[in-house]
């Protein structure tokens, strides 16, 4: 289905209020629009796949006609999920069973590998937001280097587009492949590819420190995630060899245009949800921690989903919980010329999930914000 269909919906846009300025959003009612564009989500039991359920349900002119889940074929989303047990929706099946005749565009939530094959076996007049990292490096060999085996589809590379939706927005609105961003490099890249883009700092001494909810980590049981092992301690992994290095060093240096090499620990904390990323930076000769601070506040002044903080007010990952937001502030470090960054997401949502619905939306003809503009959980 043409995202073009969907410029009907658009008729009757109305300014709201948000965050003291007017921001162009729709008036939609919680019922389907008729001829409602039909949804698959491959890898539907899996903590993504449930969070598109919830944001799909909310969605006027999204419907789910397609779930996969191979280890669950045949069962109800509510054996699985108990939490739906109110929703209409179809039974899981095994993607090899899978029948798209009905769908029109797909979410593939499936690990990293097993991805390329099948999205490159789908119709190819399928809208697909692919939320694992199978299509986000560039260069196969990049690929082959962090993965460890070799790209089964290099010829739709070149057609992914990555999907970082408040910097690459006019792109992702003409493509056919997304390649949905990890959930470490949204919070890093939101903040980092703007002033990159503005020569506000420096290309050398990028040190980040990542701090992720268990959840980042999937619903597969895996003694490291069991509640004994993860439960009142924290510790550090993929030291220096984290996946998430290429695609964040890929888009730093594309945004510099020059080469960027990162230092990136990431940190796993006993907590369901959320992530911060904590991005110390040298100053460019002449710039201010106000003067990056007032750049992205201008780069983001327009946007629903990315907020800058007022002050001194430090980003915190229950303020975001369940919603779509990122929330950035910028701090002097007690070294001179340097500045912390601290930036917050849930990663189910802005750092999968509500992003790659997000992307969807743009690829459909839809206004991006329609099934996200959801509060955040409190407390």
């Amino acid at each position: 289905m043409d995202g073009c269909c969907f410029s009907r919906f658009q008729d009757k846009p109305k300014l709201l209020k948000a965050r003291n300025r007017p921001v162009r959003a729709l008036a939609i009612s919680s019922q389907k629009a008729d001829g409602a564009i039909q949804v698959g989500i491959l890898g539907a039991s899996g903590y993504t796949g449930v969070e598109l359920i919830r944001f799909i349900a909310n969605h006027p002119y999204f419907g789910i006609s397609l779930m996969t889940a191979d280890r669950k074929a045949g069962q109800s989303i509510a054996s699985v999920f108990p939490h739906l047990i109110t929703r209409d929706l179809p039974d899981l099946v095994a993607v090899k069973d899978a029948d798209f005749s009905n769908v029109d565009a797909v979410f593939c939530c499936l690990p990293h590998g097993t991805t390329q094959e099948i999205i490159k076996g789908l119709p190819s007049r399928l809208k697909i937001v692919d939320l694992s990292a199978d299509f986000r490096l560039r260069d196969v060999n990049d690929y082959n280097e962090w993965y460890g085996q070799p790209h089964k589809a290099s010829e739709l590379q070149n057609e992914a587009v990555y999907g970082l939706t408040e910097i690459y927005r006019n792109k992702i609105q003409s493509a056919r492949l997304v390649a949905n961003p990890g959930c470490y490099p949204t919070t890093i890249l939101l903040p980092l590819v703007p002033l990159l883009k503005a020569r506000l700092i420096g290309l050398q001494d990028i040190l980040i420190v990542s701090n992720s909810g268990v959840s980042g980590a999937g619903r597969s049981a895996k003694e490291a995630n069991l509640y004994t092992e993860v439960s009142e301690g924290i510790f550090s992994y993929g030291i220096t060899r984290h996946r998430h290095v290429p695609e964040i060093e890929q888009e730093l240096s594309d945004a510099a245009n020059s080469k960027v090499t990162v230092s990136f620990t990431p940190t796993l904390m006993p907590m369901s949800r959320g992530m911060q990323s904590t991005i110390n930076v040298q100053l460019a000769p002449g710039v201010s921690v106000v003067d990056l601070k007032q750049h992205l506040k201008g780069f983001y002044e327009k946007e629903e989903f990315v907020v800058v903080l007022p002050d001194d007010q430090a980003p915190h990952t229950k303020y975001v919980q369940g919603s779509n937001g990122c929330h950035i502030n910028v701090f002097p470090d007690r070294i001179p010329g340097r500045a912390i960054i601290i930036s917050v997401i849930d990663n189910l949502v802005k750092g999968a999930s509500g992003q790659a619905l997000q992307n969807l939306n743009l690829m459909m003809g839809i206004p991006e914000n329609t099934g996200l503009s959801c509060m955040p959980l409190f407390p």
